[in-house]
């Protein structure tokens, strides 16, 4: 294969490689010899597997041999033993029958590099190299290397080659945020069902307050570095623009005297009712803080790009995750609030406080359900909503509070679905909530009414819509089809089975 062409490609898709990079990805030589002439410090090896398999066809074909032929499996973990960080996660399959009987007992014995066998053994051999490329990372690969999901990693295939045949085949691959010359910071968000706002009367001189529950996934992953100049990448133009404008803002605020490269990895769309507003921006705002060193809380980041300032739980999803109640703003003549207004026409005012979080049941399921339709209110129509809607009734707000106080929080301490479940399907009529449902086309409260009939021990809308969403412990798949089913009859949509996040953001500086 062109190895130059190969990470040209790599770097069309994940920035550009630094020089040890394209050399890990490129030699033909040791790789542990070489990461310890690099790296200056003693690499270990540490064998994960190693077992005698049947080679697959797959395998069979690489290796030139017949399918079912006995192979040496091994999985190692290439480390440094001061840190005990992961560099290089390597599998190799090796056919018994080209192998001596000594190198085969080097071979079988635990945690000696293939590099040193070949050289003890004074084989005469040469390194094929079949190919490379960059996947977001795995779950698996995630915990080998401390990695957030979406994570760019760079893999490489390669033979080695003896008397004309294959004697070994390897795949090896490490993180693309390893390796690297410039300092960087990577910022993971989760997401958040927005399941209702509070009080939106006022009368108690308090308004607002939310509940709301982090989730897993979608979740938004970026990289920030120093740069000369403001740059984004990796996203559509609009998203582009808007952290542009985010970027400048904060740097603005924290008076960097410098400029930041951000590089999108993963993210959704906005206004679908799961926060990515929120998210991105606190995102943004981390990321910028940590590479120029600065301190803040995420309550200084909320109020550095304008959010928290109506709903708490984007900031406490970012910061805490799990299931969120917070506590709303003081309201009335020189309070914080004196008006009805969106988090997003709030800007100065502080987050709220959170009042109630605990862990969400990991055994408790997610469905979200997407329909293509028009994203949810946003901006000025928002704005309006809110000037047009409220106050809502007392009465309905004293509801509220009553199912979230004695249905929803007990459900959750006590992991009692059935008693969670009817709170939330209560809440969907009820207080600024009804209003919401009220303002949408006719297959929202039909897709709600089919989840719940399909088996769902709830279902509702979350924040404005139109992604609706249902919990339940049994039979998900079968309550995505029911939703895929209704969706279809009107304009199609998309489905996730997602989990409760019960974290908040993840930070890491490499």
């Amino acid at each position: 294969m062109d190895i130059t062409q190969s990470i040209k490609e790599i770097e069309t898709q994940v920035g550009r490689l630094s020089p040890m990079q394209k050399f890990l990805l490129g030699t033909d030589g040791s790789v542990t010899q070489i990461l310890e002439a690099i790296t200056g410090n003693k690499i270990v090896i540490e064998t994960r597997v190693q077992k005698i398999i049947a080679a697959d066809p797959a395998t069979a074909e690489c290796l030139g041999i017949d399918q079912g032929n006995p192979v040496n499996y091994r999985v190692v973990e290439i480390k440094t033993p001061a840190s005990g960080d992961v560099l290089i996660h390597a599998i190799s399959y090796t056919p018994i029958a080209r192998l001596s009987p000594e190198f085969k007992d080097d071979l079988m014995k635990a945690d000696i590099p293939i590099g040193k066998i070949i050289q003890h053994h004074r084989i005469e051999a040469r390194r094929e190299i079949l190919k490379a490329w960059v996947s977001p990372a795995s779950e698996e690969a995630g915990r080998i290397f401390s990695l957030c999901s979406h994570e760019p990693l760079l893999i490489r295939q390669y033979r080695i080659i003896h008397h004309g045949k294959p004697l070994i085949f390897i795949e090896e691959q490490f993180p693309y945020n390893r390796f690297l010359e410039e300092r960087r910071v990577i910022v993971q968000t989760p997401s958040r069902l927005h399941l209702t706002l509070i009080d939106m009367h006022g009368g108690s001189g308090r308004v607002d307050g939310g509940v709301g529950i982090t989730l897993d996934e979608p979740g938004i992953l970026i990289e920030v570095q120093q740069s000369p100049s403001l740059i984004v990448e990796g996203c559509d133009s609009i998203t582009r623009e808007r952290i542009l404008e985010t970027a400048r803002q904060i740097l603005t605020g924290l008076h960097t005297g410098g400029n930041v490269s951000i590089t999108v990895r993963n993210y959704y769309s906005p206004h679908i009712g799961l926060g990515s507003g929120s998210q991105l921006m606190l995102a943004i705002a981390r990321g910028i803080a940590e590479i120029y060193g600065r301190s803040l809380t995420v309550k200084d980041l909320a109020l550095l790009v304008g959010r928290g300032g109506t709903s708490g739980i984007g900031t406490a999803a970012f910061e805490h995750g799990g299931f969120i109640v917070d506590g709303g703003h003081a309201f009335g003549k020189n309070s914080e609030k004196s008006d009805f207004r969106p988090s997003a026409a709030s800007r100065g005012v502080t987050p709220p406080p959170v009042i109630a979080r605990h862990d969400f049941p990991q055994d408790w399921k997610i469905l979200l359900a997407m329909p293509d339709i028009p994203s949810g209110a946003s901006g000025v129509k928002e704005t309006d909503i809110f000037k047009t809607h409220c106050p809502v009734p007392v009465e309905e707000v004293r509801m509220l509070c009553h199912e979230i106080l004695m249905k929803m929080l007990p459900g959750i301490v006590q992991k009692d679905l059935d008693l969670f479940g009817s709170s939330v399907n209560a809440i969907q009529e009820l207080g600024f909530k009804k209003v919401e449902l009220s303002l949408q086309p006719k297959q929202i409260p039909e897709l709600i009414e089919r989840l719940r009939s399909a088996g769902a021990a709830c279902a509702g809308m979350s924040s404005f819509g139109p992604t609706v969403y249902a919990i339940g412990d049994t039979d998900m798949r079968g309550i995505e089809h029911a939703a895929r089913l209704c969706m279809d009859e009107h304009a199609g949509g998309t489905t996730l089975i997602t989990s409760a996040r019960n974290r908040g953001a993840q930070v890491r500086t490499v």
